[in-house]
């Protein structure tokens, strides 16, 4: 009978009307994501801009949107217009035109000025685009220098209007000469974590990778992809892919897209324009030892060693996105991290309150139940080129807390911005973001239940007890061209152990818990600063090729913290300025830095 119904339920799918790919635009393409978000706010166009990655299809439509209402829009937007709309060519279901191809204009098209391959049938019923990935940026400061280069490959493909199916593997590697003066890094410790720019603990914007072993500075690879069935009225898919929930400029504090990937099994419906639904159902990665489960070994010695595997971590998470008018669009959702051996059919019910469900599964166990979120975002255009929005999430909430009276607070986190775009002068661009986390946001008093994946927190990077401040203006002077001035201060304040109350046999032993954690006075002691000025431009020459520089200074400091207390995270006699300078800071970024960087690119 299981078997019939989804049968019925994969046969409705395919008989209904369909819109083309469904394939996600990686947010790593900046540079269209900050065109569409121009024209959105220009209000040229209206989309939500809570939940990305967009798909290529719904950018398509946006740019089709745009063209039908060219007369809003500048010469220079006019141009970029053009150039998007051959990049997104085969959503279009015609071929893309390039220099120094060999084409028939119909079917077929291979270029080699931007190298692509594209493929699509006279009857539209299949289409399919390959592309090399090659890239390499070069870093330099009066610390030395890295090279970080890449390289891989891109597959799209489109089956019968209802099957999207992509793929990409990139090969990173960072390395070079920094660290080699023991003037900066006296041990070899640190010189191989010399060009490791982003890991955990890093309290920056870099985007977090899981590095293989390589005793020349950092390593990794990073393989995306997935399938999804979809039409008209929206798709379910199984995909691993970087995502952004909550609006932001800079860095979002719901869900970031900071940590890598994981495969996740998703849902959209788009049913009519003015309401979305999006669910996901995620493997997380715990790195947290799980002392039941491992595997034997055999050494040369004849003996056995244990290999213990790690904890099982999973998340699910719905976000409902309403524009009710033009001008407003609004979201709210709910997630839950959970950490039981197998997967729990309750948290695939794609609109549940995961909270409430929670309850029922857990409600008795002694130690804890499972992690559980909500998270709500605003956005106001009131006028033409001007932007507002704010996103909330909420760790744990009590109204009773909002009183003065009462020492605790609660651990949520807001983030506040604006854009400023297109007036009085056109091209130009303001924009600013407020960002506040309240402490034990983000955490938890069971490891393996953190709002994290990979030990990289899910939400803004700054993590709990934080505050960032970034300004940007940037220039569109000619097509394909962006230069950007930005201002970022980020500032980590003290860190609090997530404690509970401690009890034996049901004796309350000490009392406090996290009511004692969560009546510190937040944004009190700064333990570490890091204030970036830089200056970055970007040329899309051709599509997907790119030519990048950025010239910055920063200064990151840490602070002395030598107190000793027992709700402290880490503090005492080694927990000097230098201490936390290592925990949140980079080799490369610590002190004060002039630093370079040049770079080119096939592929994003």
């Amino acid at each position: 009978m299981k078997r019939s119904l989804f049968a019925l339920a994969f046969c409705s799918l395919l008989l209904v009307p369909a819109m083309a790919q469904n394939i996600p635009m990686p947010l790593n393409y900046t540079k269209v994501y900050d065109f569409v978000d121009e024209l959105l706010t220009d209000g040229v166009i209206v989309h939500q801009t809570a939940v990305r990655p967009y798909s290529r299809m719904q950018i398509a439509q946006m740019l089709v949107e745009a063209q039908s209402r060219d007369s809003l829009l500048n010469k220079r937007q006019r141009d970029d217009l053009k150039f998007y709309l051959n990049v997104f060519a085969l959503e279009r279901d015609t071929m893309p035109d390039n220099y120094v191809q060999y084409t028939d204009h119909q079917t077929f098209n291979l270029s080699l000025a931007n190298p692509q391959f594209s493929y699509i049938t006279k009857n539209k019923q299949f289409k399919m685009s390959i592309e090399p990935i090659l890239g390499m940026d070069l870093y330099a400061s009066s610390k030395g220098a890295i090279i970080k280069r890449w390289w891989g490959a891109d597959l799209k493909m489109d089956i019968a209007h209802h099957v999207s199916i992509w793929g990409s593997l990139r090969d990173v590697s960072y390395n070079g000469k920094i660290g080699l003066r023991d003037k900066y890094y006296p041990t070899n410790a640190a010189k191989i974590d010399g060009a490791k720019i982003t890991k955990p603990g890093f309290l920056n914007n870099e985007a977090g990778v899981q590095y293989k072993e390589a005793d020349y500075g950092g390593d990794f690879s990073d393989s995306k992809g997935g399938i999804s069935l979809y039409s008209w009225f929206g798709s379910i898919g199984l995909q691993r892919e970087n995502i952004q929930w909550g609006d932001a400029c800079h860095a979002s504090n719901i869900l970031s897209g900071h940590n890598p990937a994981v495969p996740m099994l998703t849902i959209q419906l788009t049913p009519c324009k003015w309401f979305q639904f999006d669910y996901f159902h995620a493997w997380l990665i715990s790195n947290v030892v799980d002392s039941t489960r491992y595997y034997v070994e055999h050494n040369t010695s004849g003996g056995t060693e244990l290999e213990f595997r790690p904890h099982n971590k999973f998340m699910a998470a719905n976000m409902f996105t309403f524009i009710p008018i033009k001008y407003l669009t609004f979201s709210f959702g709910n997630s839950i991290v959970y950490a039981e051996k197998n997967v729990q059919a309750a948290y695939f019910i794609p609109f549940a309150f995961f909270k409430s469900l929670d309850h029922l599964l857990t409600k008795g166990v002694s130690v804890e139940n499972q992690n559980s979120q909500a998270f709500f975002t605003l956005t106001v255009r009131p006028v033409d080129h001007l932007k507002l929005y704010a996103s909330f999430y909420f760790d744990e909430f009590k109204f009773s807390r909002l009183k003065a009276s009462n020492p605790e607070k609660n651990p949520v986190s807001y983030l506040v911005g604006f854009d400023w775009s297109g007036w009085p002068v056109k091209g130009l661009s303001l924009k600013g973001e407020f960002m506040r986390s309240y402490i034990a946001c983000y955490s938890h008093s069971i490891d393996v239940l953190t709002w994290q994946s990979n030990s990289y927190n899910m939400g803004h990077y700054m993590g709990d007890n934080a505050q960032s401040i970034y300004i940007e203006a940037s220039y569109r002077p000619i097509k394909g061209m962006v230069i950007k001035l930005s201002y970022t201060d980020d500032t980590k304040y003290n860190s609090y152990a997530y404690l509970r109350t401690y009890r034996s046999g049901g004796i309350v032993i000490r009392d406090g818990g996290i009511g004692e954690t969560l009546s510190q006075k937040p944004f009190d002691k700064a333990i570490f600063r890091n204030s970036i000025v830089a200056l970055d431009g970007i040329y899309e020459v051709h599509p997907n090729m790119y030519l990048r520089i950025n010239l910055s200074y920063n200064n990151a400091r840490g602070y002395d913290n030598l107190t000793q207390s027992i709700k402290s995270e880490d503090a005492g006699p080694d927990c000097t300025a230098q201490y936390y300078l290592n925990k949140f800071a980079p080799l490369w970024y610590q002190g004060k830095n002039f630093s370079a960087v040049l770079g080119f690119s096939f592929g994003f």
